[in-house]
C-alpha cells in the first residue's frame, strides 16, 4: 500500500497525462461503436420525415434501411481511411500534434451531428460519421503507443492497459447516455452523438501542457536534454541513466532514425516472426467470439424470459463487467506478465464458450438451462477483460521499436477494421445458418490462439526492445536442435530455417 501511494504522489503527472489522453482517446472510439444502436429508431424517422418535406412522399422501406447502413458503416470506412494516413502523420508531426489536430476534426464532427436536425438535413449525419471515423482510425494509431512511450519501465504494463480500460468505459458509456431516461431520446438524440466533442475540446486545450514522449525525443529529434526534461516532468526527480541506455541500445540497434515505412517493415526479415503475431494477436482478438456474443446476448435474454424493458439494463452490466474485469488486468499486469494473461484467457474463454454452446442446446429441454447461458455470458465477458486486450495492448506496444512501431500500428488498425467490417456482415449469416453452434467456430479460433501464445510468445514484462528483439530471433533457430539431432557432422547441418 505505501509503495502505491508512493508512486501516486512520484508520477501523479503521468497519470494526469493518462487521464487527458484516454478522454480523448480510445473512450471516443468505443463510445461511437456502443452508441448509435441507441438512436437508430429516432434517427431513421428523421430521415423519413426530411425526405417528406423536401419531395413531398415518404422513403420506402428499403431506402430507409440502405441510408442507415451507409450511416453506420460510413464509421468503419472513415476508421480505415484514418488508419492509412495515421502513420505518415504520426511520423510527421508527432503523436501529440498528431492527436491535438484530430480533437479538431472530432469536434468538426460532433458539430455537424449536433446540428443535423436543425438543418434538417441527415447527410450531416452521414458526414459526420465518417470524420468521426477518420478520428477513431487515427487515434487507434497514436494513443497506444504514446502512453506506451511516456511510461516508465515499471509501469509500462500499467499504462498500456490503460488504453483499454479507457476503450471499455467509452463503451458503457455509450450504453448508459443512449438509455431513453437519459439522451436516448427523440429530441436530445444529436446530442448523444455529439457528445464526444466535449470530450475533445478537453483534451485540445490541455494536452499542450504536457511534454512528447520521451523515445521521440532522444532517438527520432535527437534531443537528450529535452528527453530528460520530459521524464523529470512525468517521472519526478531522479536518476533515469538506465532508461536512456536502454533507448540508446534501441537507437544503436535500428538503421535509421526515420520512421519505417509499412511496405518496408513488411519487407525486412528481422520484423518477420514479430509481424507473424501482430496478424495472429489482431485476427484472435477480432475472432474471440465477444462481439458475437455481445450481438447473441439480446436473443438468450429473451429466451430467458427477462422483460424486454430489463435487457438493456442487464446488456449495462455486461459492460460494467467488462470494465471491472479490464481494471483488474490493469493491476495485475505487470506482475504477472503478458504471456500467461495471454494464452489463459483465451484457453479460459474456449472452456466458457464450449459450456455457452451446450447449454443453448439444451435450453428448449430445461427452462433454467437459459439462466445457466446468462451466467455464462456474463463470465465469458469478465475471462475476456481480465486477460486478452490488456495483455494485446502491452504486446503490441513493446515488440516493435521506435522506428516501427507507428507502422506496426496501422498495419493492426487495417487488419482490425477489415475485420469489424467483414465479421458485422457475416455473423448475421453465420447465425441464420448455424444458430447457436456458431459459436464452435470461435472455440476453434480461442484454442489455437492461445497454443500458438504458449508455443511461440516470448514473455515482455520488463525487458527493453533490444532483448525482447533477440528472443524472437531465437524463434528462427528452434528447428536446429531437432533437424541436428544425431548427425555425425554439425557442422555440415548448421542452418537457420526461413520461416
Amino acid at each position: 500500500m505505501a509503495s502505491c501511494l508512493s508512486n501516486l504522489v512520484r508520477y501523479r503527472k503521468l497519470f494526469l497525462m493518462m487521464l487527458v489522453l484516454g478522454i480523448g482517446g480510445n473512450l471516443l472510439v468505443s463510445f461511437h461503436i456502443s452508441v448509435i444502436n441507441y438512436p437508430s429508431m429516432h434517427i431513421k424517422r428523421f430521415m423519413n420525415k426530411t425526405w417528406l418535406e423536401r419531395y413531398g412522399s415518404p422513403l420506402h422501406h428499403e431506402t430507409i434501411t440502405l441510408l442507415w447502413s451507409l450511416i453506420v458503416s460510413a464509421y468503419g470506412v472513415g476508421g480505415l481511411l484514418g488508419c492509412l494516413c495515421s502513420g505518415y502523420l504520426c511520423m510527421k508531426y508527432g503523436k501529440k500534434k498528431c492527436l491535438l489536430y484530430n480533437n479538431m476534426l472530432v469536434i468538426a464532427a460532433a458539430l455537424h451531428i449536433a446540428f443535423s436536425k436543425t438543418a434538417k438535413s441527415f447527410e450531416m449525419i452521414l458526414i459526420g460519421r465518417f470524420l468521426f471515423g477518420i478520428s477513431a482510425g487515427i487515434i487507434l494509431s497514436a494513443h497506444g503507443p504514446f502512453v506506451g512511450e511516456v511510461s516508465p519501465k515499471k509501469l509500462r504494463g500499467f499504462a498500456n492497459t490503460s488504453t483499454v480500460v479507457f476503450f471499455s468505459l467509452g463503451k458503457l458509456s455509450g450504453q448508459i447516455m443512449g438509455l431513453r431516461e437519459l439522451l436516448g431520446t427523440e429530441s436530445l438524440w444529436p446530442l448523444l452523438l455529439a457528445l464526444s466533442g466535449i470530450l475533445a475540446f478537453v483534451q485540445l486545450v490541455s494536452l499542450p501542457f504536457f511534454p512528447e514522449s520521451p523515445p521521440y525525443l532522444l532517438i527520432q529529434k535527437e534531443d537528450t536534454e529535452g528527453c530528460l526534461k520530459a521524464m523529470k516532468q512525468l517521472w519526478g526527480e531522479g536518476d533515469y541513466q538506465e532508461e536512456i541506455d536502454d533507448m540508446m541500445k534501441e537507437k544503436a540497434a535500428i538503421k535509421s532514425i526515420k520512421t519505417t515505412g509499412v511496405l518496408e517493415l513488411l519487407k525486412d526479415p528481422v520484423w518477420r516472426w514479430q509481424l507473424y503475431m501482430l496478424i495472429v494477436v489482431t485476427l484472435s482478438l477480432q475472432l474471440c467470439g465477444v462481439n458475437a456474443i455481445y450481438f447473441y446476448a439480446f436473443e438468450v435474454f429473451q429466451t430467458a424470459r427477462l422483460d424486454k424493458d430489463l435487457i438493456p439494463y442487464v446488456s449495462l452490466g455486461m459492460g460494467t463487467g467488462e470494465l471491472f474485469s479490464v481494471l483488474l488486468c490493469s493491476s495485475i499486469i505487470d506482475r504477472f506478465g503478458r504471456r500467461i494473461l495471454l494464452w489463459g484467457g483465451y484457453w479460459l474463454m474456449a472452456g466458457l464458450m464450449a459450456f455457452l454452446v451446450i447449454t443453448l442446446s439444451l435450453q428448449n429441454q430445461f427452462s433454467w438451462m437459459a439462466y445457466c447461458s446468462v451466467a455464462l455470458i456474463f463470465l465469458f465477458i469478465v475471462a475476456f477483460g481480465i486477460g486478452p486486450p490488456g495483455a494485446i495492448a502491452c504486446i503490441m506496444m513493446e515488440i516493435f521499436d521506435q522506428s516501427n512501431r507507428s507502422s506496426a500500428f496501422v498495419i493492426f488498425g487495417i487488419i482490425g477494421w477489415i475485420g469489424l467490417t467483414v465479421l458485422g456482415m457475416m455473423f448475421p449469416f453465420a447465425v441464420e445458418a448455424m444458430g447457436h453452434f456458431c459459436f464452435l467456430i470461435f472455440f476453434g479460433v480461442l484454442v489455437i490462439a492461445g497454443l500458438f501464445f504458449y508455443l511461440f510468445l516470448p514473455e515482455t514484462k520488463g525487458k527493453s526492445i533490444v532483448e525482447i528483439t533477440k528472443e524472437f530471433s531465437m524463434i528462427h533457430f528452434r528447428k536446429k536442435h531437432l533437424l541436428t539431432a544425431g548427425k555425425k557432422s554439425p557442422v555440415e547441418n548448421t542452418f537457420c530455417t526461413k520461416l
